[in-house]
């Protein structure tokens, strides 16, 4: 039997071991299925057109104040998406709630949902929403995200190749900063200060790659620019860059010096003892780039008021993995378990 993990996603270990093999019915229009470290599914529908969807948890802090906790759970599940450089336009939403949500709360969360929607040109076209015994924050349901497209126009992160420049935006733990931020202000700053903790807040509302993947993928994809994008999310930078080199079957080098770990980063990462490469970073978007359009798109980025640098390169798959740092090459590797997970959890019973 495959070993889980406490807490957090599984493995690729017990993915490839346990899901991969049992996968339902083959059917020749998916075009990409479930891999592990690919979020997002590729369906042709005819005329040279294709669907991309992804699915995730529904995930809802009322500590956030429910209208900025909507704004996240939306951003989370538009963000997977996004990164085939097809731009969302369809939801399907189920919220099993906890018994405690009331009505004006609820009024809360939806109004902020579809506002959120609104603005990403997302329509909900199903959905479930009902209490239950059983059912707690955060995680209250689940939803698929939809996005249609161009046959040509979409991007997978098994799409690296050879040669490709490595780009990142943002930096590390965007999502494990502004979390701790957002959750525990007054306690964060005693602990590391007014103004890093009120930086760290801030982080809050750049935890999307929505903007920063639509903007990337004008520029241009494949041959013409981006070849592959995913989003840092569990196991951060470490991990994205990692499931990246794996789905395409190549090696990398990932120099650890020049991804950028802000201030408040750095601080909240270090009071709460987690490595923020390898923390969970909703915000971080991970690219590869054909080198002669690397610069390009890291202008159109800049342009969008994201911003990117690159830090590292695709290597062949016999090079491995390689993670540079200030005492020399090591493997890189799988965090395996995020961090995060954990450090919130025991933030939250104790009050940090």
């Amino acid at each position: 039997m495959p070993e889980l993990p406490a807490v957090g996603k599984i493995s690729p270990e017990v993915f490839s071991s346990l899901i991969y093999p049992r996968l339902g019915a083959a059917r020749p229009e998916v075009l990409v299925g479930p891999r592990s470290g690919v979020d997002i599914a590729v369906v042709e529908i005819g005329k040279d057109r294709v669907m991309a969807t992804t699915c995730d948890p529904v995930f809802v802090v009322p500590q956030y104040g429910m209208r900025r906790a909507a704004w996240f759970a939306i951003h989370i599940l538009a963000s997977d998406v996004a990164t085939s450089g097809l731009p969302p336009a369809y939801i399907a939403i189920d919220l099993n709630l906890p018994l405690e949500i009331t009505g004006p709360e609820l009024t809360e969360l939806w109004d902020a949902m579809h506002e959120t929607c609104s603005e990403l040109g997302i329509a909900v076209i199903s959905g479930h929403t009902a209490r239950y015994e059983g059912c707690a924050y955060p995680m209250v349901g689940g939803a698929t995200v939809v996005a249609v497209g161009a046959k040509d126009a979409y991007v997978t992160p098994e799409m690296a190749r050879p040669g490709d420049v490595l780009l990142a935006t943002k930096g590390a733990a965007i999502e494990a900063t502004g979390l701790f931020g957002v959750t525990f202000p007054d306690q964060l700053a005693r602990r590391i200060g007014a103004d890093l903790s009120l930086k760290a807040q801030e982080l809050f509302y750049q935890m999307s790659v929505v903007k920063d993947a639509m903007a990337a993928s004008a520029y241009g994809v494949r041959e013409r620019g981006v070849t592959a994008m995913h989003d840092a999310t569990e196991c951060g930078v470490l991990g994205g860059v990692f499931e990246i080199a794996q789905a395409s079957g190549v090696g990398v080098r990932l120099e650890e010096r020049k991804v950028l770990v802000r201030e408040e980063v750095r601080a909240v990462c270090d009071a709460v003892g987690i490595d923020p490469l390898a923390a969970i970073s909703e915000g971080t978007l991970l690219l590869t780039a054909r080198p002669e359009h690397a610069d390009g798109i890291l202008r159109a980025l800049s342009e969008a008021g994201v911003p990117a640098s690159a830090i590292g390169e695709i290597l062949p798959e016999e090079r491995g993995m390689i993670l540079t740092t200030d005492a020399g090459d090591r493997p890189l590797v799988h965090p395996g378990v995020d961090p995060f997970w954990a450090a919130f959890g025991k933030a939250m019973e104790a009050g940090l």
